[in-house]
């Protein structure tokens, strides 16, 4: 179910609505000495969007584009988990609008499914702490971004190497990307207050009751390489676990495959 009854802004964020950028990730890098609150930048086009691992990503007219500007602190393994955090919105937000929740599903490390198809993507940045001295050791991040894409008027076209095919929510959903940045910027809020009360634990459960393909194999690629297994869980550290033909094995990243 959906962890939000109704659209609005959280308290606490602000926003920036912007008509056109290279992408809302690279807005929030140059923002980010100057903002001091959490800060959702949203731009209604990029021209230079990307994904993970560099690749491009692109965004035709009406679909979702935005970034959530973060100061959090904490552990750089532990400021990380807030992916999961970020897809959970994503999940409830959709529920939001109106896609059913049996047509959506989580998928390791951080995409959303919709119908077997890859809806959304989720690409997280963030700069390391000033250089540490003796004195002092660096243990977090100075700033981090959560960017989010979302086909919400149409699918791009596939990538030759795209472990799943790009679908949007239109025709049988619409919703304005500025409505759904409301829905998203509010379920965010409520997984983010979550964290931060509770720890990682409710948001690993949530997690992998939505997660796609959970106890069924799947293929992990690793750069050169693939590790083929049984899902079994996302440990306490937000890692992949499969298990395989030679013993169970914990992964940080990869592209999976099913």
């Amino acid at each position: 179910m959906s962890e939000i009854a109704g659209a609005g802004w959280p308290e606490g964020y602000e926003r920036r609505i912007l008509e056109e950028v290279s992408s809302t990730m690279d807005a929030a890098a140059a923002a980010a000495t100057e903002l001091t609150r959490p800060t959702w930048i949203f731009a209604r086009q990029q021209t230079g969007a990307r994904g993970r691992r560099g690749r491009a990503w692109a965004m035709p007219e009406g679909n979702f584009a935005a970034t959530l500007l973060l100061k959090p602190e904490g552990a750089v393994g532990q400021v990380a988990l807030r992916s999961f955090a970020a897809a959970l919105a994503l999940d409830a937000a959709l529920q939001a609008v109106g896609v059913p929740e049996g047509d959506l599903a989580l998928k390791w490390p951080n995409d959303v499914l919709y119908r077997g198809g890859k809806l959304a993507g989720i690409l997280l940045e963030s700069e390391a702490m000033p250089q540490p001295t003796p004195a002092k050791a660096a243990t977090g991040v100075a700033w981090l971004s959560i960017g989010f894409g979302v086909n919400i008027a149409a699918a791009p076209e596939p990538q030759p190497d795209a472990a799943f095919r790009p679908i949007a929510l239109a025709p049988k959903h619409r919703v304005t990307p500025e409505r759904f940045l409301e829905h998203l910027a509010q379920a965010y809020a409520v997984w983010e207050a979550r964290f931060g009360a509770d720890g990682f634990g409710p948001l690993r459960a949530a997690w992998l009751m939505r997660a796609a393909r959970l106890g069924q194999e799947v293929t992990a690629r690793i750069g050169a390489g693939q590790v083929s297994g049984r899902f079994e869980t996302v440990d306490e550290e937000g890692n992949l676990v499969l298990e395989t033909d030679t013993g169970q094995r914990r992964i940080a990243a990869a592209e999976i495959y099913f």
